[in-house]
């Protein structure tokens, strides 16, 4: 099965948990939330990952454009881009579990 097929079976399911499975603060200091803070809070984190992958494939264009007229600083420009955007949705994608633990830690 495509990965483009899944995602559209999954978005017909009709639930956004179903879409954002991978970052749904569920646990924790966030199950003390309603059901409605937490979707809000799952679609913003979504949002702010798609966000973050967006400008990482604008960086890789920047390194692709900048190849081509063998433009050192546009290369580093979109190399830059590329890595602080990627450790930017890794952080966002972690901060469910980042919480938790702290939290657990404070208990």
């Amino acid at each position: 099965m495509l990965v483009s097929h899944q995602l559209v079976v999954l978005a017909s399911n009709g639930g956004i948990e179903s879409l954002v499975d991978g970052v749904s603060p569920d646990w924790g200091p966030f199950a003390a939330l309603g059901s409605t803070a937490r979707t809000v809070v799952q679609v913003i984190m979504a949002g702010v990952v798609m966000a973050l992958l967006g400008r990482a494939a604008m960086g890789a264009f920047h390194i692709k454009v900048g190849e081509g007229q063998h433009d050192v600083a546009q290369v580093s420009k979109g190399k830059k881009e590329v890595g602080s955007s990627l450790i930017g949705a890794f952080v966002v994608a972690s901060l469910a579990t980042v919480f938790t633990i702290v939290y657990g830690m404070g208990i």
